[in-house]
């Protein structure tokens, strides 16, 4: 134990000031002497201080402004600036410090206060020093008069708000735009004004006077380093990173802050600089520049005292901030909330996306807090910046002590487990997979010449060798590959041969390779994902796994290589979520995305539909998912993407025009205008590549304008909404359309209104309409929209479809709508029945089930409940009109022809089977077709 702290006359005076302060004093004062000789030095004037400080309380951003605003009030030349500076920064120093042994602080609010101090001194500091030099120079100003001014970029620990007790402050100078100082007599150039006015900042700040420093100032983090301008424009910013920008600098930029400047400036600088820190795609090609950086550090480990040193020794803080960091340049530009500097609210969003397991993220945040706090106490013993341990005997017991121990081996313990724990996520991060064992093999197959390559593929069990390596020349013959960068070359030396060993595993290699060269020529053009791939030997075998099982899956990922980040996790590539859940995902996708830009909330919704789309393919390929289930995920996906573009119409339209007569809310499900789908959509059994038939309709029932400062009628508001939902649907985006619309089931079809009002619809619907057109309101069900309009609109569906109707003409209309539909459509012959066209095929189950409906609805409105084929049968067994084994027999019928329908969607292949294949099933629907059909339009 260490003997009671010595206290010094000086100290017995101040604390006989200051009683409240005597318990924690012996603990501050063992562990300081900084603030000891801080009291020593003047002891009448730290009781005035100390009385005034209140350290115990807790001190807001605002408090510690407001300090040093009126110190530095009166404040006119530079030598009191300094002096002001330097009194200030020590008792701050003393106040932090305190609260920090003492314990009434934990580690964030030290680390904030620290960071708030440090931002107060350079913003107040260079206003005055602004004002000086504009006085004697003119203002700055752009070549249209506009004034301009220096932009302090915090970096490294002060961007982040986490400086530590005796940190330097890592700086970078800019400003708007070029121009000149609006003193004709006495005129600089912006850049050497601000040059001149930087340096003054960093003599404030930087020089030792008898009062000391304020804080040491680095600037080499800026482009080009010593060597380069000292303040620089965004112009001249934006052109060095885009063209010279090294990796190291994207690591540094995670944490820059803008300091100083106006709301606006501090915004453009940010905006400017994410583009090169954050990239939109995950940035796998991030990891072969961050394995160079790690050993650049691991490197270091073996330097004379690297043992010691708890921040860039082994386990220290630097490789916690690492960990992090890497996460955030490769998954930062997709992930908006990873944006962010402070280190331990991104270990806790690493979690939460799963990217590193709850356990190891506390274990790592842990370690942080104890590294940190052991760092401060270090620090404060002499306000000296080092990060090492203490040698002798007294220093090591004082700072086991401070830290809560009482000896320095409990200390020291427990400081090992910390940093072994670290050293060891540190270790697994960024690991080199299998791809670096196979360099060797990469560069013969692209060096070898055809007879080489034919040979090799042969060995691996290539049954069309040379047609495969005909394809693979194609592809290394190609204006794409031969204008690969060095970067991208060495990419595909390291993942053809990996593509090609694994493809051979597969029952159709061949195959299999032919269609994954589409996508390999499509990843070549942005090769990070080539790294994903090299990086992720998992992604690599579900990459192979489903283009063997399907050309559309391969076709999808080619034409969208972003789906490539899906393959990542097996264990969710075949997880296909409830509705709450894949509503909830597609919201946080476009809770990243700035409200005001509508490019990019189409991009996500694109973006989200390929992604699910997907992940249905995938289950439905693998056998995970049954075929009902592949029609209600996709039915549920059109459904969610639906509302969320009707929420983006709706909303835009509101701000532009205001609400419609007798609407009094923003949402939708109020709005007086609904979706109706018919068809696949309607019918819960949505495709592939199903198109959505939609009917937009709006409830006249109030008449008036909108009431908006650009107040329009109901009619030209709801039609310009229809309007926006099909541009927002129907436009092609990098990612393609969202979806295709049909809207030509709407009243008079394409010659009829785009939206059309309820009543009109309805009068429509019962007058009008032609028997198909009932046929098709047999499926039609709202599906996004007003929900007392969407009850509205199912109350003329039951009111059109159970009218009283003469069954002999229905069937024979029926009848001759088939007819016609199977004379243009049915590609059967006699060694191909055509799945949905064909005589006893899909659509002659559905023009049975439609028959029913209007025949017998009128007598049996159980019938109308639903607008799907499977349960509306099931509704005519209960109702009678099927027996048991007639409607089990229509509905495996249904089934087996829409699950060899969709598998041929899947293959890319026509729906067209061998007859023999399905010889039975047709002939249980013919037989039902003749006897309600044929025999009643006969008469019989």
């Amino acid at each position: 134990m260490v003997a009671p702290v010595n206290t010094s006359e000086q100290w017995q005076f101040i604390l006989q000031q200051l009683p409240e302060l005597a318990s924690s004093a012996d603990r501050v004062l063992e562990g300081s002497d900084y603030v000891t000789q801080w009291g020593q030095r003047n002891p009448d004037a730290a009781v005035e201080w100390l009385k005034q400080a209140d350290i115990e309380s807790v001190y807001s951003q605002q408090m510690i402004a407001e300090l040093l605003q009126s110190r530095l009030a009166e404040v006119t030349e530079e030598a009191t600036l300094h002096r002001v500076l330097r009194v200030f920064r020590q008792q701050q120093m003393v106040r932090i410090i305190w609260r920090d042994l003492a314990g009434w602080a934990d580690l964030a609010e030290t680390t904030r206060d620290l960071s708030l101090m440090a931002d107060a001194c350079i913003e107040q500091t260079l206003k005055l020093l602004h004002q000086w030099h504009s006085q004697q120079f003119g203002e700055p100003c752009n070549a249209d008069g506009h004034q301009q001014e220096l932009i302090v970029l915090g970096m490294g620990k002060l961007g982040a708000g986490e400086l530590n007790l005796s940190s330097d402050i890592d700086l970078i100078f800019t400003y708007p735009e070029d121009g000149t100082t609006n003193y004709p007599q006495r005129s600089l150039s912006n850049e050497e004004f601000f040059t001149r006015l930087g340096r003054k900042l960093i003599q404030a700040l930087d020089n030792t006077t008898v009062d000391g420093f304020v804080f040491r100032v680095d600037m080499r983090l800026r482009p080009f380093g010593d060597a380069g301008a000292l303040a620089a424009s965004f112009d001249a910013l934006e052109d060095y990173y885009q063209t010279q920008g090294r990796e190291w600098e994207r690591y540094a930029m995670i944490k820059a802050r803008a300091i100083t400047g106006s709301a606006v400036n501090r915004q453009a600088i940010s905006d400017l600089l994410r583009p090169f820190v954050y990239r939109r795609y995950l940035d796998y090609g991030m990891f072969d520049s961050l394995r160079e950086m790690k050993s650049m550090i691991a490197a270091q480990l073996h330097r004379k005292g690297m043992e010691d040193n708890i921040k860039l020794g082994a386990g220290g803080i630097r490789e916690i901030e690492f960990i992090g960091q890497v996460f955030q340049l490769i998954y930062g530009g997709r992930d908006k909330p990873l944006q962010q500097r402070p280190i331990l609210t991104i270990l806790d969003l690493l979690a939460e996306r799963k990217l590193l397991s709850k356990y190891a993220v506390n274990e790592l945040k842990q370690a942080y807090v104890f590294l940190r706090r052991a760092e401060h106490r270090i620090q404060a013993y002499a306000d000296q910046q080092t990060h090492l341990l203490p040698k002798e005997d007294g220093a090591k017991l004082r700072l086991a002590m401070a830290m809560g121990f009482t000896d320095w081996q409990a200390f020291s313990h427990q400081l090992s487990q910390h940093r072994r724990m670290v050293h060891s996520h540190f270790e697994q991060l960024l690991t080199a997979p299998q791809a670096g064992q196979e360099s060797e093999l990469a560069s013969d197959l692209l060096s070898a010449d055809e007879g080489e390559l034919q040979q090799y593929l042969q060995q691996l069990g290539y049954a069309e060798s040379d047609v495969s390596q005909q394809r693979l020349n194609q592809l290394l013959q190609s204006h794409t590959c031969r204008n690969l960068s060095q970067t991208g070359r060495g990419r595909l030396k390291n993942l053809l041969p990996l593509l090609i060993q694994a493809a051979a595993n597969v029952e159709e290699p061949d195959v299999c390779l032919a269609r994954l060269i589409p996508l390999l020529e499509a990843i070549m053009r942005r090769s990070a994902y080539m790294a994903l791939l090299v990086e992720n030997p998992l992604a690599l075998s579900q990459l192979i796994k489903l283009c063997a099982a399907s050309p559309m899956i391969s076709h999808l990922l080619a034409r969208y290589p972003v789906l490539l980040d899906e393959l990542l996790d097996p264990r969710s590539l075949y997880d296909v979520p409830e509705r709450a859940a894949q509503s909830a995902a597609l919201d946080q996708l476009l809770a990243s995305v700035d409200e005001q830009d509508l490019e990019q909330q189409m991009n996500r919704l694109r973006e989200f539909r390929q992604i699910s789309t997907l992940h249905v393919a995938a289950a439905d390929v693998t056998g995970v998912l049954p075929l009902m289930r592949v029609g209600d995920q996709l039915t549920e996906l059109a459904e969610i993407q639906l509302d969320r573009v009707l929420r983006l119409a709706w909303k835009h339209l509101v701000q532009r025009h205001g609400r419609p007569a007798g609407v009094n809310s923003d949402e939708p499900e109020q709005s007086g205008f609904a979706i109706l789908a018919y068809g696949k959509l309607g019918g819960l059994e949505l495709g592939y590549g199903s198109d959505l038939d939609l009917v937009f309709v709006y409830d006249d029932s109030s008449a008036g304008m909108t009431d908006g400062d650009r107040p329009v009628e109901a009619i030209v508001f709801y039609t310009r909404l229809g309007q926006r939902l099909i541009h927002l649907l129907n436009t092609l985006t990098p990612g393609g359309v969202l979806y295709d619309v049909d809207m030509r089931l709407r009243p008079d079809g394409a010659s009829g209104l785009l939206v059309s009002p309820l009543s009109g619809f309805a009068e429509y619907q019962c007058s009008e309409a032609w028997t198909w057109e009932h046929q098709a309101l047999v499926r039609a069900r709202c599906v996004a929209g007003d929900i007392l309009l969407s009850e509205k609109l199912k109350q003329v569906r039951h009111q059109v479809l159970s009218k009283p109707r003469d069954i002999q003409q229905l069937a024979i209309e029926v009848q001759e709508m088939r007819d016609k539909m199977r004379q243009q459509l049915d590609k059967s012959d006699e060694q191909w029945f055509d799945l949905k066209q064909g005589k006893g095929g899909i659509t002659d189950i559905e023009f049975l089930v439609q028959f029913a409906v209007l025949a017998w609805s009128s007598n049996l409105p159980e019938l109308l409940v639903y607008t799907d084929n499977i349960r509306i049968l099931d509704s005519l067994v209960t109702a009678g009109k099927l027996t048991e084994q007639e409607g089990s027999a229509l509905a495996d019928a249904y089934r087996f022809y829409r699950s060899r329908a969709n598998h041929a969607v899947l293959q890319e292949r026509p729906a067209l089977v061998h007859p023999e294949e399905i010889k039975h099933h047709r002939e249980q629907v013919l037989d039902i077709w003749r006897r309600w059909l044929d025999m009643q339009s006969d008469g019989k």
